[in-house]
């Protein structure tokens, strides 16, 4: 199955305001967005407008993203401590947040809501990963009941951790937004065979390249799609042979020309696409 929509990361453009968000997603030459949602929770003021001054533009949402509290990605090891839904002394403001977005996203017909779990255990006799399996359960369940599915980002765990949990979790609204850079930076699995194994749990694709680190425990470098190691032919290939209709973002989160480096990523998977 061809992917069904293709947009645009909304923090890949550091926006400042909604009108300025919308006028960057026009000039990548793309109509649709993943909406960070956590700022029209957290900076009404700014951003509580956003959702209408989209559509007023006829952007699509195709998803939100959820920016757990307290992340730290200065280095592997900090993001590590402080990712996802990992911390107890954030879990409240967590579970806060993920309520508030979940209402926000069923408000505006945005059905998905994506964001790193942060580094779950490998081992299952690990104190941590019942906790955490707990509190996806909970997510899971809360966007449900508005409708809503979640998308785990791939990248902190390898593919075998990441199937056991989804296991565990067993919700059928939770699923997984591939991301094959993800898996190049944090150096834990080659993306092809990842996305061959995760397929049929794919909820929404993120268009990323990457380089790997030269050391273990370092981060790789993100790149302009085409200039990484991820194989975009064969990504693809798999991309279009998944049972269940996805979306596409293109994101980018390095580099100071956003839009520039979108249009590169939206030209070279072009050929690909219906």
């Amino acid at each position: 199955m061809p992917l069904s929509r293709l947009g645009v990361c909304s923090w890949s453009l550091r926006p400042s305001d909604p009108a300025d968000l919308v006028d960057q997603v026009l000039a990548t030459g793309l109509q649709a967005v993943q909406l960070a949602l956590s700022p029209l929770v957290s900076q009404r003021e700014t951003w509580g407008a956003a959702i209408g001054t989209l559509m007023s533009h006829d952007v699509q949402l195709l998803s939100g993203m959820m920016a757990p509290v307290g992340e730290d990605y200065s280095t592997i090891d900090r993001i590590r401590e402080t990712g996802g839904i990992r911390v107890d002394a954030h879990w409240p403001a967590n579970e806060a947040m993920i309520r508030a977005a979940a209402v926000v996203a069923e408000n505006a017909g945005i059905g998905l809501i994506t964001f790193h779990a942060g580094f779950l255990p490998h081992d299952t006799a690990h104190p941590e990963r019942a906790v955490m399996v707990h509190r996806l359960q909970s997510i899971a369940d809360i966007c449900g009941r508005q409708g809503v599915r979640v998308g785990l980002e791939t990248g902190q765990e390898d593919a075998h951790t990441l199937l056991a949990v989804l296991g565990e979790i067993d919700r059928p609204n939770l699923g997984i937004n591939f991301d094959p850079a993800n898996m190049v930076l944090y150096g834990t699995g080659d993306p092809i065979e990842a996305f061959e194994q995760l397929a049929s749990h794919v909820v929404q694709l993120h268009i990323k390249d990457a380089t790997p680190p030269s050391k273990p425990g370092q981060w790789g470098s993100e790149v302009p799609v085409g200039e990484g190691v991820v194989d975009w032919d064969r990504f693809m290939a798999i991309a279009a042979s998944l049972e269940q209709d996805v979306d596409a973002t293109i994101e980018r989160e390095a580099g100071e020309d956003r839009a520039g480096d979108i249009r590169i990523a939206l030209h070279a998977i072009g050929k690909h696409l219906p």
